[in-house]
């Protein structure tokens, strides 16, 4: 039998965290509050993943509950379905990204379509963790940003936080949801904000306003953006790591702009995107992932589709290239200060 830790449902004192403790923290604050949030993957038991971020939980919790896996993505995925059916709150770990590919048949085969397939007689709610696009110079097998794949799928929700109030609130949501939920952790950012638009980040959030995480429980609800900077002259769509690239660039160039961090794609807070895009007339978004069929593209054509008649000019995008991820040439695949303050340039001439 699991034995149930007891563990305060109220929220503390806010305290700096980086966003790889944050994501542990709230792993903590679940694994205490609920005995059937189990967390495997591989290496996350006795080593506590490869960036830490489940330190101290087998030691804490238990082999049965946090627990290494072999090698494999279709069964670490698959074994979630099942436990889910039967009741658990799974949370694997899928180490990088770029290794989700060989679980994407249990991910919308099964985990999505459960619901639905089974008229609601069995759900899955599975939270799949993983690290996520470049900033560690990992080359194309350790930095892509698959994100758009996983919201073109019925049944499945995506979320991407950019800071580590928002990584703690949104995973304690997002495992508590009763469907199947995506959380990609953006790697360029787990261990704190940028010195610059090139640099490493730096070693804390301490100074940040969203490094400063409550301790106990907390949720931000899923489906709901944050508006990380408000402003009139245009709307920046940005999510993740962007976030704080889009933050550093307009505050150089002295634009009001308004920055919206949507932390969920799917389902999209798109009222607050249509709010914000017709207050200011223009439109501007930013990704890492790769232009074409990225979720830019779908951004886009919300934005023409419900904001036509209050556009002043057309809508700019900035994304990665349409090329396999780069190595040593990592920081100028990102959008940059460059690609980014031209596209700002072009939106206010108009």
């Amino acid at each position: 039998m699991i034995e149930e830790t007891a563990v305060s449902l109220q929220e503390g004192e806010a305290r700096p965290m980086n966003m790889i403790e944050a994501i542990n923290d709230a792993l903590h604050v679940m694994m205490g509050h609920d005995p059937d949030v189990v967390v495997f993957g591989e290496d996350v038991g006795y080593f506590g993943g490869v960036f830490r971020a489940t330190a101290g939980l087998q030691a804490k919790f238990g082999k049965m509950r946090v627990f290494d896996t072999p090698i494999n993505e279709c069964g670490i995925i698959g074994a979630a379905v099942g436990m889910a059916a039967y009741g658990l709150r799974p949370v694997p770990e899928i180490q990088f990204a770029d290794y989700i590919y060989p679980g994407l048949d249990q991910l919308i085969s099964e985990a999505a379509r459960l619901r639905y397939r089974s008229a609601g007689e069995f759900t899955a709610p599975i939270t799949v963790r993983s690290p996520f696009g470049g900033g560690i110079f990992g080359g194309q097998t350790h930095s892509q940003s698959p994100e758009a794949l996983f919201t073109h799928v019925s049944g499945l929700k995506t979320v991407i936080p950019s800071t580590p109030h928002d990584a703690k609130g949104l995973l304690i949501a997002a495992i508590e949801d009763n469907d199947p939920v995506i959380f990609f952790e953006p790697k360029r950012i787990y261990n704190g904000p940028f010195d610059g638009y090139y640099d490493h980040p730096s070693k804390t959030w301490k100074n940040y306003p969203g490094g400063q995480v409550p301790e106990g429980y907390y949720s931000i609800p899923l489906g709901k953006a944050r508006t990380a900077r408000e402003g009139s002259a245009m709307t920046v769509l940005v999510y993740g790591t962007m976030v704080h690239v889009a933050e550093a660039v307009l505050a150089e160039k002295g634009v009001d702009a308004e920055i919206l961090d949507l932390r969920t794609l799917w389902p999209l807070d798109i009222e607050a995107v249509e709010k914000s895009v017709q207050k200011t007339g223009k439109c501007l978004v930013i990704h890492e992932a790769t232009r074409t069929s990225g979720f830019g593209a779908e951004l886009v054509s919300l934005v023409q589709e419900r904001c036509f008649y209050h556009l002043e000019a057309p809508i700019e995008r900035v994304t990665g290239f349409d090329t396999p991820y780069p190595h040593s040439l990592e920081w100028a695949y990102f959008p940059g200060p460059v690609r980014i303050g031209d596209a700002v340039d072009r939106l206010m001439k108009e």
